[in-house]
């Protein structure tokens, strides 16, 4: 199984990547979907822009996903990022993770939602509603602390 890897501007179809993932298959019976939408803040957002170093991304967000394919038995695995600009509501982030049973595409996928988060090489600059001037968003000490659980052995 060689994992799916994109990083694109282009908005994705959640529909059209599980039918790619699913279709046809029979040894399948798990696909956990995960997706990440911009929000806006309480009103406070009018956009999220994300910069990424081309090929450094991808090949991060590659390593993450070998991890998961040598933790899980997984049959197919899918990870979309966005860079750009995105307004509220738009997609972000696509996991699709699948495996013959639930309980290894659910691990997967949040395993590789903790790593993206913490390790995926993305800067995000927010673009106030009021027309003034955004933070860039900091790292998350409870990103971190959600992705030390995969660093302490893991039962199967």
């Amino acid at each position: 199984m060689t994992p799916v890897i994109r990083i694109q501007r282009d908005d994705f179809d959640i529909g059209a990547e599980l039918a790619t993932i699913a279709g046809g298959r029979t040894d399948i019976g798990a696909v956990v979907t995960f997706s990440g939408l911009c929000r806006d803040e309480a009103g406070a957002l009018s956009a999220l822009e994300l910069e990424h170093y081309p090929g450094m991304a991808e090949a991060e967000i590659g390593r993450i996903a070998e991890e998961a394919a040598g933790r899980w038995p997984l049959a197919a695995l899918t990870v979309i990022h966005r860079f750009g600009k995105m307004a509220p509501g738009e997609n972000i982030v696509l996991v699709l993770a699948a495996s013959s049973h639930r309980e290894a595409a659910f691990e997967a996928a949040s395993f590789l939602m903790d790593f993206l988060k913490t390790r995926a090489p993305f800067w995000k600059k927010e673009h106030r509603a009021d027309g003034t001037a955004g933070d860039w968003v900091e790292a998350r000490e409870a990103d971190d602390e959600a992705a030390t659980r995969w660093r302490k052995p893991q039962p199967r």
